[in-house]
């Protein structure tokens, strides 16, 4: 069974920086972030998968880093230049499958409970 535990979300001022946590237990392929703001679709932001591949949303490229250290089994995004507009809660999700640096939500069976990033004016 995999557990993904998210930390590291916050308030930040436009422009600003947080870094994002997920410690993963358990075999998984690729790593996902996901968010989604209130009354929107969970969209995909970035992913990794195990031998490196990254994949981003458009809306994120050259601002936000995915990243993966296999002996603290921790994924990482780090985010810089925020807007109001990344203002969500941030899920991390895993898959075991081999399916790459996917950003296809319904790709994922494991998922994070949340972690609410808010970047104000």
């Amino acid at each position: 069974q995999v557990t993904l535990v998210e930390s590291g979300g916050g308030s930040v001022q436009s422009g600003g920086s947080l870094r994002l946590f997920c410690v993963v237990s358990g075999y998984t392929y690729s790593v996902g972030w996901f968010r989604q703001a209130p009354g929107k679709e969970r969209e995909g932001v970035a992913a990794i998968d195990r031998i490196g591949n990254t994949n981003y949303a458009v809306s994120v490229k050259g601002r936000f880093t995915i990243s993966r250290d296999g002996a603290k089994n921790t994924v990482y995004l780090q985010m810089s230049s925020l807007k109001p507009e990344d203002t969500a809660m941030y899920y991390c999700a895993a898959t075991d499958q081999l399916y790459g640096a996917t950003l296809i939500r319904s790709l994922y069976k494991f998922w994070g409970q949340g972690t609410q990033v808010t970047v104000s004016l």
